[in-house]
């Protein structure tokens, strides 16, 4: 028998293959170290999906559209001497940062001059040093308000707060050093607002990105610490033997160095869902160890031979837990399967650790017990526990004599939870995970409040041919386009090449702001003669206008409205826009191919919303896929297809009385909760498996009734699938401790869908097994 010859070969070889694994493990330590944290937003889309496309070749063509920090202040006390004075020098001293492109503030700006005598735009810094007296400041003060350009965005509309606009270099983006770049410029606005006692608030992609991989990095080694004590104190308290605890946690240990070590070799960052795993490797492999420690002092209690006992519990539970972890693999690599690198990296790495630490955990378990004593009499009292003894009798009695019951009950359940799950709302949001009270999500409302925003919404313009960009045909239809998306109050005013004419128009008047008008065509050639401003030569331009002037974008910010809104607005917008620029509002016809425009929206608001609804409509594939081949396994393992019904429906019950509390408690579908049904249903799946695989065992070779081997198995085996699910349980219910809300419902509700896995299997499973047998032999 194949699994006999593998614990012979474990016991026989264990010396080498204790020395190779302390190899491999080096390795993987090794690899683990180089590991990389991801400051990038989730990429959730497929690299196929054409929004995912559309959005790529805009930041290859404009870069990062989120690489603006912003630092916010409300006060009335700006334009006294002090406080812009020390404005002024700390828009000095960030421009003097590594990694920062460029600053603008109102104590940084620039208005400009018309030069006749050379033909040219002159760009004349504004505030060319700090202001001496107030008459002078009060001489910035009033350039500043004759420019419009500014208004919203330097200063709000009511001109209470102010803003200061930082952009970060591409380099600095996806710098390892980041959040020290992050870092000194908070410092620095922290210190200004602490000399003058003002509440300085920070935003920006950039910053919340900085700030939310920071949490993700404290929360992968806090959880990861946070199981083994948990899981250990279960240990502990189930065997009652540090030994016992600190080999099956070590063992696991490796399991976890290795699951780190996969996402260094397959050059994988750590993302918010990555980082979950090695606590979930700690949280998975454990119950390995117990079924295996279990089974091995059962032995020893009937044999009293320490080898044989450590043979035949390798043997039979390798096999066992070997069916157990596909089936949590299946649960984790289905995602591998959606196309989503987000989702794809985390199926992955999940389903090779998975696989990795259940390895580690039959070789080196069985390796290191049998270098020990033979377990002493005080450990084995545990597997007569009057509690869990007391429990799995009721369960019996239950199953035997109450079935009508079971039924009723579970009927009941569901029909409610069905009610409950059509409830449910699918919307997210960029920083949905943050708890209410974050310092995040209270400077993100600071900047909504006062300047409506600061997440990126774009508009990418292809005008079909070089050149285009800037005849008047074009700069007319990005006006028009501005004035539909005015209608709408999420957006910010915009910055395009459309607002840069106005500026220079402007300008060119002298300085009036009446003349911020976008002008005529006759004007607009005028305005070309002065050095050919408007052809994109200047560095101020160049990110909105691409060297052969063929494309262009409007870029817009607008708040974290959530992915409904969003997708709203996208799907009123994006049609108006493409007859603005497509069809003939004279004859209401389409133009000539030829004379078409490619107007695409686009940008992280988007990209994330479109995301959002792409891991939406795979919840449902990626679920029904995991119960297919869960059951094909069964199949496999059972040689039944009736087993199918009997092994699926006891695991997908818990899910929908799941979906239930999530539709009553208010809890959305986003991306951190569309994972919950999968990895539950998998990870359900193993106790079915190892209930069924004892029930075989009692019924097919120590020649059972069906009854006698129901009770036989839940007796013997529901003592493992009891501590299991206590260890789950609790592994997952260390996740309610996160600061991300998701992570948060990601613990509670995995944990409540376990524990009602761990009871289906035990009560619902043997109920079905034994009408199952009456109709077979009624028939």
């Amino acid at each position: 028998m194949f699994w006999h010859r593998v614990s012979n070969f474990i016991l026989k070889y264990r010396f080498i293959l204790l020395v190779i694994s302390v190899a491999l493990t080096a390795f993987m330590g090794y690899q683990a170290s180089k590991v990389r944290l991801s400051y990038e937003l989730a990429k959730i889309l497929p690299e196929s999906d054409p929004d995912f496309q559309l959005y790529e070749s805009f930041k290859a063509r404009y870069g990062e559209d989120g690489n603006v920090l912003v630092i916010g202040v409300a006060t009335d006390q700006m334009f006294t001497l002090p406080v812009f004075n020390d404005w002024y020098a700390l828009n000095q001293r960030i421009k003097k940062i590594s990694g920062v492109k460029e600053v603008v503030s109102n104590a940084g700006l620039v208005e400009i001059v018309r030069n006749d005598s050379l033909k040219r735009f002159d760009f004349k810094q504004i505030v060319p040093h700090k202001p001496v007296n107030q008459a002078e400041l009060d001489a910035i003060k009033a350039t500043i308000d004759r420019l419009p350009f500014y208004q919203g965005f330097i200063v709000s509309n009511d001109g209470k707060a102010h803003l200061m606009a930082i952009t970060l270099t591409q380099e600095a983006l996806n710098d390892k050093n980041r959040s020290s770049l992050s870092n000194q410029i908070k410092q620095e606005a922290l210190a200004f607002g602490k000399a003058h006692d003002l509440e300085v608030h920070l935003s920006g992609l950039p910053y919340i990105r900085t700030e939310f991989t920071a949490k993700v990095s404290q929360e992968v080694v806090f959880f990861t610490i946070l199981a083994v004590i948990v899981t250990g104190l279960i240990l502990l308290l189930f065997f009652r033997s540090f030994v016992v605890m600190l080999i099956s946690l070590g063992v696991v240990l490796i399991g976890v160095v290795w699951s780190v070590g996969y996402m260094a070799l397959f050059k994988y960052e750590i993302t918010l869902l990555t980082g979950m795993i090695p606590s979930l490797m700690v949280v998975i492999g454990v119950p390995n160890s117990i079924f295996l420690t279990n089974k091995y002092h059962e032995e020893f209690g009937r044999r009293r031979n320490q080898r044989q006992a450590l043979q035949i519990a390798a043997e039979k539970i390798g096999e066992t837990t070997f069916w157990a972890n596909i089936t949590t693999s299946i649960g984790f690599g289905v995602f591998y399967l959606t196309g989503s690198k987000l989702l794809l990296e985390f199926g992955l790495i999940a389903a090779l650790s998975v696989m990795s630490t259940y390895a580690i955990c039959l070789i080196l378990i069985t390796i290191l017990y049998s270098y020990l004593a033979a377990p002493k009499e005080k450990q084995l009292v545990r597997l007569e526990s009057k509690y869990i003894s007391a429990f799995l009798k009721k369960a019996d009695e239950l199953v035997h004599h109450r079935r009508s019951v079971i039924y009723g009950t579970v009927t009941g359940l569901v029909i409610i939870s069905i009610i409950g799950l059509s409830q449910i709302k699918a919307i997210g949001f960029i920083v949905d995970d943050l708890p209410k009270n974050d310092p995040i999500l209270a400077d993100l409302a600071f900047f909504e409040k006062h300047f409506k925003g600061v997440m990126p919404f774009e508009v990418n313009i292809d005008t079909g041919r070089p050149g285009r960009v800037l005849s008047p045909q074009t700069l007319t239809k990005i006006k028009l386009l501005q004035k539909e998306f005015a209608q709408y109050p999420e957006f910010t005013k915009p910055i395009s090449l459309v607002e840069a004419a106005k500026f220079i128009y402007q300008g060119y008047r002298g300085g009036d702001p009446k003349y911020f008008v976008l002008p005529g065509a006759l004007e607009l050639n005028k305005l070309a003669e002065y050095s050919g401003t408007m052809k994109g030569n200047d560095d101020r331009l160049r990110s909105f206008l691409d060297s052969t002037r063929r494309y262009t974008r409007v870029s817009f910010q607008i708040a974290d409205a959530g992915t409904k809104r969003i997708a709203a607005l996208y799907d009123i917008l994006q049609p108006k826009i493409d007859s603005l620029f497509n069809v003939d509002p004279e004859t209401g016809k389409r133009v000539e191919k030829e004379e078409q425009y490619e107007a695409k929206i686009t940008g992280s608001s988007v990209v994330f919303t479109k995301g959002n609804d792409y891991l939406l409509s795979n919840l449902v594939t990626s679920t029904l896929l995991a119960i297919a081949l869960i059951s094909i396994l069964m199949v496999v393992l059972f040689g039944n297809w009736r087993m199918i019904l009997i092994a699926v429906v006891p695991s997908f019950i818990p899910l929908i009385i799941t979906a239930g509390i999530m539709g009553f408690a208010g809890i959305h579908l986003k991306p951190s909760t569309t994972l919950i049904f999968s990895i539950a249903f998998g990870l359900s799946s193993d106790g079915t498996i190892y209930f069924l695989t004892k029930y075989k065992d009692e019924f097919r070779n120590n020649k059972r009734s069906v009854a006698e081997a129901i009770s036989q198995t839940i007796q013997f085996t529901g003592i493992s699938m009891f501590y299991t699910a206590i260890i789950l349980f609790a592994g997952f219910a260390i996740f309610t401790a996160s600061t991300f809300k998701g992570t948060v419902a990601l613990g509670i509700l995995v944990s409540i869908t376990l524990l009602m896995g761990m009871l289906s299997n035990l009560i619902l499973l043997p109920a079905f097994l034994l009408w199952m047998n009456k109709k077979l032999v009624s028939s």
